[in-house]
C-alpha cells in the first residue's frame, strides 16, 4: 500500500526537463522506487505510440517524463546517459502540448485489435515516402519516428489474440478486400482538403489513427470527398485513389471526419466564448487546440463553465469565502476561519457556515480540475469497473398494489428477466446486452448502476491529500479536516458520478455503432436479393374477418386484377374456386403471402388445394415473405401518388407480390427503419442510422444500375449524385421529349450539371430494348427530341457521338469517361461493340489478358488496372446482367411444416431473415423462426470469406441447422448451425 502512494504521487506531480534541476531529495527516492517495480521501458518498443491499450494511454505524459529522468543515473556506462540527454534538449513545447493532447484523448481510445495494428505500422512505413499530402500540416507539429525516447512503460502486458475476433465485442476493422493494395497515388488539387480544420493536430494523421487507414488513403478519400463526390462513385471508379475499401469502409471515414470537423468547430466556438468573457489566454487556446474530441473539450472548458446560479460552491464564492479556500492550499499557517464571521449575513454567521462555505468551494475546484479527473480515470481503467442492472423501485412499486388491473406490468418486467439481477464487467458487456439495459432504463422497469472498486476511493482520497491538493505548509487538524471532507465529498457528489457517464457513455457509443453497422448490413443483403423474373405472381395479405387482400401483378410488375377473398369462412370453397380462375385466366402459378396475422392459417389454405391438386395443370407453389412496412407504405403518399384509386389494404398485396419480384425497387419506397431487420434501431443514434442508412440504399441502387427509361421516380432518386430534385427534373424531361437514347441526353436535363452527370452516369443504363417499348407504345412522338440542341452542346463539349444514337456501352458499368479507353482496347484485341457479352469477345479479352496481362495492358493504353478490370467486365457481362443473380432467391414450397413435427436432433435447411448482436433468426418453415445463437456460429462453421465478425451470417442466406431445443410453452425454436449452403 505505501509502494502504491508513492507511485500516485510520481503519476500526479510529473517534473518537466526545466524542472527536473528543482526536484527534491524526497522526489528522487519516490522516482527511484518507481523505477524498481514498474515494468521494463524496453518491452513492446517495436509497437507503434498509439497502438497501446487503454490503460497505458491515460498515463503516458505522467509516467514518461518521471521516469525518464530517474533512469539516467540507472546504467553505469556513460552512453545511455550521452544519448538521453540530446534527446531531452530537443523537446519542444509544441511536442509537450501534442503529448498533453494525446493524454486528453486517449482515455476515450479502445485497445484496436491486432489487425489495426498491422495497419497502422504500414501507416507509418508509408509516410516516410510521402513527402507531404493534401492536407496542411502545422509546422510545430513534431513526426513520429521510431525513437526509443518515445516509448512508455506498459503498465498492462497484454497481447492480442488472431485477429479473428468473432467473439470478441471488438471495433469495426478498416481493411476490407483480399484485392491487392494499392500504391499511395495522390489527387492533384492545390487546395487543403481539410483547410477548414485550424487545428494544432494534423486532421489527416488523426483520421488514420482513428480509422486504422493509410495516411495517403485517407488524404484522398477527404480530398475526394471535397470534390463532392458519392461513395458509391468512389468505391466503383476510384479505386486505385481509396486502396479498394468498401462503401463501408468508407463512410466509417467520412463519419470520422465529419466528427474531427465538428470538433474544431467546437473548440473556435469555446475559444470565441472565452474570449468575450475576458478569460482566454495563449496557454488555454492552445490546449482547445489540442484537443481531438468533444468530450476533450468539454473537459478543458469546464473549470470555465458558468454553473447553476443557485449551487453551494457560487453562493460561498459571493460571499468572499474564495480567497479563504485558496489560502487554506497556498498559506494555511496564517489562515484564520474567525477572522470570516459577520454575524449578520446570512452563510457567514458562524463558523460552521464559513466552514461548510470552504468545504463547498473545495469540492468544486476539486471536481472541476482536470489533472484530478484525468488520474482518477487512469485509476479505474485498471481496476474491474462493472454494470449493474436491477428492476427498478418504481416497477416494483406500479406492480404491486395494481397487479390486477394493469396486466401488461407484470409481462413488462418479464421481457428483462435476464437484466433483473445482472452485473458485467464493463470491457466484456456485449453491445446488445448494452442497449437491452439502456431501454429498460428508458421504460423504468430498470435501474442501472457503475460500480467502481472502493479502492479507487481510497487511492483517490490519499493521493488528493498528499500530493495533488496537500496545502503548502503547516495546517492545523481543522483545515485538514475541512480538505478530507471536500475531497470525499467531490468524489461522491460529482467525480463518481462524472466517471459513471463517462462509462455509459461509451458503451452505449459502441453498442449503437455496432448495431447501426448490423442493420446497415442487413438492409444491404435484404435490398441485394435476387429477383424473380418472368413470372406473374399473386400477392396475399391474409386476414381473418376482413378477408385476405388478392393482387395479381404481371411479370413486370402490372397490376392485373385485385380482389378480397374470404379464405377463412364458411364460403371458403367457393373463395377457391374464384381462386383458380384467377389464376388460369392470368396463368399465374406463384402465390407470395405475407407473414402477418392469418399468415399460418392462409398457407395451410393454399397447400391443402395444392395437395389435391386443385390448380392442376398449373405447377403452383407458393412462398411467404415478411410483409413488415406494407400497412405504412399504403397509406403513404408514395403509395397514393402510384395507386390513387385503390384501397389501400389492397395496396399492401400489391407491395407484398412486388417485394419477390424486385425487392430492391420495391422496399426503397419504405421506411428501412420498417422494413422488420436488425434490433433496438429505435434506441440508437437517429441521425446516424439515417445517414447509414440513406447510403446503403444509394449504393445498392447504384450498384444494380437503373434502366432510366423504365424506373420510378422514387428509385431514380437514390441514384449516386441525384436527389428528389433532380429526378423530378429528368421525369419531365421524358414525358415531354420522350425516351432517353443515350448517356449524353442526361446533360439536356435542367439542373444536371457535369458534376452530378459524373456522379450518376455510370449508374444508369439505356436499355434498346425498353426503349423501343416506350416508342411503340407512345407512338412517334417518343422520338422528337432536341437534336439542334443536343448537337450545340455536343460540339461544346467536344463529343463526336450523334445525340440521336444508340451507344451499346450505356448498357453497361463502364462510365462515359472511359468510353475512348474501351474503344482503344476493342481495336487492341481486334473486337466490336457488336459482340458485347458474346462467347467469341469474352474468349477473345481472356486470352489478351492472360497472355500480356493487365498490367502491360493497362500501360499501352495509359489507364490503371482498376479501370481496365472494369471495362473487361462491362465488355464481357451479358446485356441485362444484374449482379442480384449471384444473391439467394425466396424459397418456394408446396407442403407445410409445424412446430409440432419439431424435434431435437433434427436436421433441416432454412433462410436467415434477421440477424442481431446475439444470433440470427431462421426461417425454417413452421411459421415460427428459429434462433441460432451467438456461441454457435462459429468460424469453422462460415465460409472463409465470411469469417469476420460483421460478415457472419445476413438475411436471405441459406443455412443447413439442427434444432437443439423446441419451447412450444414459449414459442422458441434453438438452432444449431451446421454450415453455410452455396
Amino acid at each position: 500500500m505505501l509502494r502504491r502512494t508513492r507511485t500516485a504521487k510520481v503519476y500526479t506531480e510529473p517534473a518537466t526537463e526545466d524542472e527536473s534541476d528543482d526536484m527534491t531529495g524526497n522526489q528522487r527516492d519516490d522516482s527511484e522506487e518507481l523505477e524498481e517495480w514498474l515494468p521494463n521501458i524496453n518491452e513492446g518498443k517495436t509497437k507503434g505510440r498509439h497502438q497501446r491499450g487503454t490503460v497505458e494511454m491515460a498515463e503516458r505524459k505522467k509516467v514518461t517524463k518521471r521516469v525518464a529522468k530517474p533512469k539516467e543515473p540507472k546504467p553505469k556506462e556513460p552512453k545511455p546517459k550521452a544519448e538521453r540527454k540530446p534527446r531531452a534538449a530537443r523537446v519542444s513545447k509544441a511536442k509537450k502540448a501534442k503529448t498533453k493532447t494525446e493524454q486528453q484523448t486517449e482515455d476515450a481510445v479502445l485497445p484496436k485489435p491486432e489487425s489495426q495494428q498491422h495497419v497502422t505500422v504500414k501507416e507509418e512505413r508509408l509516410s516516410v515516402n510521402l513527402s507531404s499530402h493534401n492536407a496542411a500540416v502545422p509546422e510545430d507539429m513534431p513526426h513520429e519516428c521510431p525513437s526509443s525516447s518515445q516509448h512508455f512503460p506498459k503498465v498492462k502486458k497484454e497481447e492480442p489474440d488472431d485477429s479473428f475476433t468473432f467473439d470478441e465485442p471488438a471495433q469495426k476493422k478498416q481493411r476490407t478486400t483480399n484485392a491487392a493494395q494499392g500504391r499511395p497515388i495522390k489527387l492533384k488539387s492545390g487546395n487543403s482538403c481539410v483547410e477548414d480544420i485550424e487545428m494544432n493536430w494534423d486532421p489527416i494523421q488523426v483520421l488514420a489513427e482513428k480509422t486504422g487507414v493509410e495516411q495517403w488513403v485517407c488524404a484522398n478519400i477527404a480530398q475526394l470527398f471535397q470534390e463532392e463526390n458519392t461513395i458509391p462513385f468512389m468505391v466503383r471508379y476510384r479505386k486505385e485513389l481509396i486502396n479498394h475499401m468498401d462503401a463501408d469502409a468508407v463512410r466509417d471515414v467520412q463519419l470520422t471526419l465529419e466528427e474531427l470537423r465538428s470538433v474544431a468547430k467546437k473548440s473556435k466556438s469555446v475559444s470565441q466564448t472565452l474570449k468575450k468573457e475576458g478569460v482566454l489566454t495563449s496557454e488555454l487556446e492552445m490546449a482547445l487546440k489540442n484537443c481531438t474530441t468533444a468530450g476533450d473539450i468539454d473537459h478543458v472548458y469546464a473549470p470555465y463553465k458558468k454553473g447553476s446560479k443557485l449551487s453551494k460552491a457560487r453562493r460561498a464564492k459571493e460571499l468572499g469565502l474564495e480567497p479563504v479556500a485558496l489560502a487554506l492550499l497556498q498559506a494555511p499557517q496564517t489562515l484564520d476561519l474567525h477572522s470570516s464571521i459577520q454575524p449578520n449575513t446570512k452563510g457567514l454567521s458562524t463558523l460552521d457556515e464559513v466552514t461548510t462555505g470552504v468545504q463547498e468551494i473545495l469540492t468544486d475546484m476539486i471536481a472541476k480540475d482536470k489533472e484530478t479527473l484525468t488520474h482518477v480515470q487512469s485509476w479505474c481503467d485498471r481496476s474491474a469497473v462493472t454494470i449493474h442492472s436491477s428492476v427498478s423501485k418504481t416497477a416494483l412499486k406500479e406492480q404491486q398494489p395494481q397487479q390486477g388491473n394493469q396486466k401488461s406490468k407484470p409481462k413488462d418486467i418479464a421481457k428483462f428477466s435476464l437484466y433483473t439481477d445482472f452485473t458485467c464487467d464493463v470491457q466484456r458487456i456485449q453491445h446488445y446486452q448494452t442497449l437491452a439495459i439502456n431501454r429498460g432504463e428508458n421504460l423504468k422497469i430498470l435501474t442501472v448502476k457503475v460500480n467502481i472498486p472502493d479502492w479507487v476511493k481510497n487511492d483517490f482520497c490519499r493521493w488528493c491529500i498528499n500530493v495533488r491538493w496537500r496545502p503548502q505548509g503547516f495546517a492545523q487538524p481543522e483545515l485538514m479536516t475541512i480538505l478530507k471532507n471536500a475531497i470525499e465529498d467531490s468524489y461522491r457528489r460529482f467525480i463518481l458520478p462524472f466517471l459513471s457517464r463517462g462509462y455509459r457513455t461509451k458503451l452505449t457509443a459502441s453498442a449503437e455503432k455496432e448495431s447501426i453497422a448490423m442493420f446497415v448490413r442487413n438492409l444491404r443483403q435484404r435490398l441485394l436479393m435476387c429477383p424473380v423474373r418472368g413470372r406473374v405472381i399473386m400477392g396475399v395479405d391474409p386476414g381473418f374477418h376482413h378477408g385476405c387482400k388478392i393482387a395479381i401483378l404481371s411479370p413486370t410488375s402490372q397490376i392485373l386484377h385485385t380482389d378480397v377473398a374470404y379464405l377463412h369462412g364458411h364460403a371458403k370453397h367457393k373463395e377457391a374456386e374464384n381462386l383458380c380462375h384467377l389464376m388460369f385466366k392470368h396463368s399465374c402459378q406463384t402465390i407470395v403471402i405475407g407473414n402477418g396475422k392469418a399468415c399460418r392459417e392462409t398457407e395451410a389454405f393454399f397447400t391443402d388445394l395444392i395437395k389435391q391438386r386443385f390448380f392442376k395443370p398449373l405447377d403452383v407453389s407458393y412462398c411467404i415473405t415478411d410483409e413488415a412496412g406494407a400497412s405504412i407504405y399504403s397509406v403513404s403518399p408514395e403509395a397514393v401518388k402510384e395507386m390513387p384509386d385503390m384501397d389501400p389494404n389492397l395496396r399492401s398485396a400489391v407491395s407484398i407480390g412486388r417485394r419477390v419480384q424486385d425487392p430492391l425497387a420495391e422496399l426503397i419506397k419504405i421506411d428501412p427503419k420498417h422494413i422488420g431487420i436488425g434490433t433496438y434501431q429505435h434506441d440508437v443514434s437517429q441521425s446516424l442510422l439515417r445517414a447509414a442508412l440513406d447510403g446503403v440504399v444509394q449504393e445498392c441502387v447504384s450498384f444494380v444500375g437503373v434502366d432510366i427509361n423504365i424506373c420510378s421516380e422514387t428509385l431514380m432518386r437514390h441514384i449516386a449524385g441525384l436527389n428528389a430534385g433532380r429526378a423530378r427534373s429528368i421525369m419531365e424531361w421524358k414525358e415531354k421529349n420522350g425516351p432517353f437514347l443515350n448517356r449524353e441526353q442526361l446533360k439536356l436535363v435542367k439542373g444536371l450539371g457535369p458534376k452530378s452527370f459524373q456522379q450518376c452516369a455510370g449508374f444508369i443504363r439505356i436499355n434498346p430494348e425498353t426503349v423501343r417499348s416506350s416508342i411503340d407504345s407512345g407512338g412517334n412522338e417518343g422520338l422528337k427530341v432536341p437534336l439542334k440542341q443536343t448537337a450545340e452542346k455536343k460540339k461544346v463539349k467536344g463529343s463526336g457521338s450523334a445525340s440521336n444514337q444508340f451507344n451499346p456501352l450505356d448498357q453497361t458499368c463502364i462510365h462515359p469517361e472511359s468510353y475512348s479507353i474501351a474503344l482503344r482496347f476493342l481495336s487492341q484485341i481486334g473486337g466490336s461493340l457488336d459482340q458485347m457479352g458474346s462467347a467469341v469477345l469474352r474468349q477473345s479479352i481472356e486470352s489478351s489478358v492472360k497472355n500480356r496481362g493487365l498490367d502491360v495492358l493497362d500501360k499501352s493504353l495509359d489507364t490503371t488496372p482498376e479501370t481496365l478490370q472494369l471495362i473487361v467486365d462491362g465488355l464481357t457481362q451479358p446485356p441485362g446482367f444484374d449482379i442480384r443473380q449471384d444473391f439467394e432467391q425466396a424459397d418456394f414450397k408446396r407442403e407445410i411444416v409445424s412446430m409440432n413435427d419439431l424435434h431435437d436432433g433434427m436436421v433441416l435447411t432454412g433462410r436467415v431473415t434477421n440477424t442481431a448482436l446475439f444470433g440470427a433468426f431462421v426461417d425454417i418453415g413452421v411459421g415460427r423462426s428459429g434462433l441460432i445463437p451467438k456461441r454457435f456460429i462459429t468460424p469453422d462453421k462460415l465460409p472463409v470469406d465470411q469469417r469476420r465478425r460483421s460478415l457472419a451470417l445476413g438475411p436471405g442466406e441459406r443455412v443447413e441447422v439442427r434444432v437443439m431445443n423446441v419451447d412450444l410453452q414459449r414459442n422458441r425454436i434453438t438452432l444449431d448451425l451446421i454450415r453455410v449452403l452455396r
